[in-house]
């Protein structure tokens, strides 16, 4: 298993041979945080699009995110 890191957020990352693409989960938080891609570049970019959106809806509702 694979990880990756954005914004202080750590993710673990799967390669998906039947379904040809890489999946992802945020770790350490009590949300749940997804993301997908087909290659790494992809991958990573989804990785920032999920936390931002993330970050982006916790402070939307008034409510602090969880801290990795």
């Amino acid at each position: 298993m694979t990880t990756i890191s954005y914004k202080g957020y750590t993710a673990t990352v799967e390669y998906d041979a039947d379904a040809g693409l890489f999946h992802g989960e945020v770790a350490d938080t009590r949300d749940v945080i997804t993301f997908q891609g087909k290659s790494v570049t992809e991958l990573k970019k989804a990785l920032a699009g999920s936390i931002d959106d993330y970050l982006a809806f916790c402070k939307a509702r008034g409510e602090e995110p969880d801290k990795a």
